[in-house]
């Protein structure tokens, strides 16, 4: 069973909630806050991690159910009593007092444990396919609040060049060297600015506290910006997509296992279950007491138990056919998200390289020739608008590969090995 899973979840709740019990000191609030960071305090308080932890403990109760024993029955009968003649009253009253224990024959049993052991293999591979996707989701809520904190600061030095540029329009201006529209045009760039800036300072805000909603704990510290820019340095050969050891195609193998596990049980269940026990008898018109044995067995006359047989192997064939085609999916979904990743790694490279450099230069030469006259303000706001959607743009495609590979390792994660 996945006990090196469950090992490991109970490691990053005792931690994770340790961490979110303490108070933060002045070094806590100057260090920088990793994605690792988020995921380890999202691990423990996330109440999907939490109700696939209480999944596991209700499997691992239902083991110990499936290993108990049927109880036996204890059963009084008092005849010959209230009649007529001889047999009124209790004078002739024959009182037995018989024990019945369920014998289980068939395997019921072992069949009953082996069902319990595959669903608790499952609940705990739902508990890994769980921290997974809680992985994923903090991984993407932390690329979107460091794009939020990128952005921002784009934003301020924007507003900071709009305003250099309203101050040289209008000493230009006042100098006679040009018309008061430019001043005008200059100040409409700046309040614009200004007003991105506040539009990009709501959405950093609202991204940290999105993040700190999920982990549970407030964001402490400032995020690792330079980890947005982590992009592959080349790509090899690329291997073929396959799903063999993945969390998706182990979670259909643990259904496959349960659906083998009920068809052995329902088979279990056609052979009859039998009562035996003794008892003992008084005869209240003698005094005497006489030993007897009884031992009962259900007739499979109506209900022989084929109906259930057949609906478990349909069950099986189900999972089986389940099995197949998430095979498939994987690795269709891998071959899709190995091309997302590399053409947002391919669009990251050019957006933050050439793209952004050569419009950092068209920015910088217009700003000086606007200053010196030689440029028209229109060709200086101009320049300036390319900066800033370029520098948009490279937060974006750096954001949207930093998501396709999260995405990407999702669906890749290697499932927990079985231990004995």
């Amino acid at each position: 069973m996945y006990r090196i899973a469950a090992a490991l979840l109970a490691a990053a709740s005792c931690v994770a909630v340790a961490q979110a019990q303490e108070v933060p000191t002045a070094a806590e609030t100057s260090a920088v806050f990793t994605l690792n960071d988020a995921v380890v305090a999202a691990g423990g308080v996330a109440p999907d991690a939490q109700a696939a932890q209480a999944g596991v403990q209700a499997a691992q109760a239902g083991r110990t159910i499936a290993g108990l024993r049927p109880n036996p029955t204890v059963q009084t009968q008092v005849e010959n009593i209230a009649g007529s003649g001889p047999y009124n009253g209790l004078r002739s009253a024959e009182s037995t007092v018989s024990l019945a224990v369920p014998i289980e024959l068939g395997g019921k049993r072992a069949a009953r444990i082996a069902v319990a052991d595959a669903q608790t293999d499952r609940a705990l591979l739902t508990a890994a396919i769980t921290q997974a996707d809680i992985r994923l989701q903090v991984t993407q809520l932390y690329v979107e609040a460091v794009a939020a904190e990128r952005r921002l600061v784009t934003a301020r030095d924007q507003a900071r060049i709009a305003g250099d540029a309203f101050n040289a329009a209008r000493v230009r201006v006042q100098a006679g060297r040009a018309s008061p529209i430019e001043e005008q045009r200059a100040d409409v760039a700046r309040l614009n600015a200004v007003a991105g800036v506040e539009r990009a300072d709501r959405l950093a805000v609202s991204a940290r506290t999105n993040l700190a909603r999920r982990i549970g704990r407030p964001v402490i510290g400032s995020f690792d910006m330079g980890w947005l820019n982590q992009l592959p340095t080349a790509y090899g050969p690329e291997l073929p997509a396959s799903a063999e050891g993945t969390l998706a195609l182990a979670a259909a193998d643990a259904d496959l296992a349960i659906a083998d596990a009920n068809v052995r049980l329902a088979r279990s269940q056609r052979i009859p279950t039998v009562d035996a026990g003794p008892g003992i008898r008084r005869l209240s018109a003698t005094g005497d007491t006489a030993l007897i044995f009884t031992v009962t067995m259900p007739i499979p006359i109506f209900n022989s138990g084929r109906a259930a047989v057949s609906q478990a192997g349909a069950q099986r064939l189900q999972a089986e056919a389940q099995k197949r085609l998430t095979g498939l999916e994987v690795e269709q979904a891998i071959t899709n998200a190995r091309a997302e990743a590399g053409n947002a790694a391919t669009t990251a490279r050019n957006a933050t390289g050439p793209a952004l450099a050569a419009a950092e230069e068209a920015a910088r030469i217009a700003r000086i020739g606007y200053r010196e006259g030689k440029f028209s303000q229109l060709e200086l706001l101009d320049a300036e608008r390319t900066l800033a959607d370029t520098r948009i743009a490279a937060i974006d495609a750096l954001a949207s590969y930093q998501n396709a590979r999260a995405q990407l390792e999702r669906l890749t994660a290697p499932a927990p090995e079985q231990g004995n």
